[in-house]
């Protein structure tokens, strides 16, 4: 370590890494990654804000060497570039906020087994490379392509470990409900990416109740301390249902629009002497089911915290050609 010649140093001193050792990116791993992809080098994919960087197909599998990734993976880092990029993710305010939030990729369709996407037990944590390094390699680009240096452009007050990787699998088959992409109009077998700029995870436990109406008060009274008590008006939020809430709340023949009305309708803010809404509208509620079998737990992921804030939860297709 140390040495002048050593690649993750160098690299380092150049500033295009998160901190973290990286893989150095040789012209025959980029070439992998880009022939993985099915796409040309030199095809645009977006402009990355804040400094609307070019991020090309050649350019994403860069940064995807630098993270780690495999070279099959480049597609889901593609569609994750794809979801940053798109106006209603609204990456430049973002990139400057002074908030706790990066970008939360949620996976889903086939591509969750292709790629090894932890879906199930610590699937917020460590352990699995495609989790790990796809979420890497996506605020990398942003990093390095669109030019959110940390303490220069991203002034976020505190951060957060997020901010090395997030990236998550919805566990489709443990839920009794339709999974993410399929609420917003795509199939059932079709792969896609998720992107929400989003909090940390803020863990719900509910072990003592047994019907559908308890544990979503629990969790709907969990919701009252986002951001603060009196903070009312949020945006798109991710809600993620253990799968043992889940077998609950659907026992009871509760739907997933049943359980997102309840909580919408329950979850206030304290605002001037009044309760008021914590949520704009209950389509800012977005549930899927994740995490490991055993624990009656649930977690709020919430999203860009202030009234008004334009950012949105956007949905893109995981394309291999």
């Amino acid at each position: 370590m140390g040495d002048a010649d050593d690649a993750p140093e160098i690299l380092y001193a150049r500033g295009v890494t998160d901190g973290l050792p990286v893989v150095p990116p040789t012209a025959d791993r980029v070439r992998a990654a880009v022939a993985a992809s099915g796409r040309d080098g030199d095809e645009l994919i977006g402009l990355v804000a804040p400094g609307l960087g070019r991020a090309t197909v050649e350019r994403i599998a860069i940064n995807a060497v630098l993270a780690g990734c495999r070279p099959e993976y480049l597609p889901a880092v593609i569609a994750g570039v794809e979801a940053i990029c798109d106006p209603d993710f609204a990456l430049v305010g973002v990139s400057g906020t002074t908030d706790a939030v990066t970008p939360l990729l949620i996976v889903n369709g086939p591509a969750r087994q292709a790629l090894d996407v932890n879906c199930g037990a610590g699937v917020f944590g460590a352990g699995w490379r495609a989790n790990a390094t796809i979420g890497r390699a996506v605020r990398l680009v942003w990093a390095n392509v669109g030019g959110a240096a940390p303490g220069v452009i991203s002034m976020s007050t505190f951060a957060q470990p997020g901010r090395y990787s997030y990236c998550i699998g919805e566990r489709e088959e443990a839920s009794p409900w339709e999974p993410l992409h399929v609420e917003h109009g795509f199939g059932a077998r079709d792969s896609t990416i998720a992107a929400l700029a989003a909090e940390a995870p803020q863990i719900v436990v509910d072990a003592h109740h047994r019907a559908a109406r308890d544990v979503a008060a629990t969790i709907a009274r969990s919701a009252e301390a986002i951001a603060s008590h009196t903070q009312g008006d949020l945006g798109d939020t991710v809600l993620v249902i253990g799968p043992e809430h889940a077998r609950t709340i659907a026992g009871d023949g509760w739907s997933k629009a049943d359980l997102r009305a309840f909580v919408w309708e329950r979850a206030r803010a304290e605002i001037d002497g009044a309760r008021v809404p914590k949520f704009r509208t209950p389509a800012s509620l977005h549930i899927l089911v994740a995490g490991g079998a055993a624990g009656r737990f649930s977690a709020w992921v919430p999203g860009w915290p202030f009234p008004g804030a334009p950012s949105r939860l956007v949905l893109k297709r995981i394309v291999q050609r």
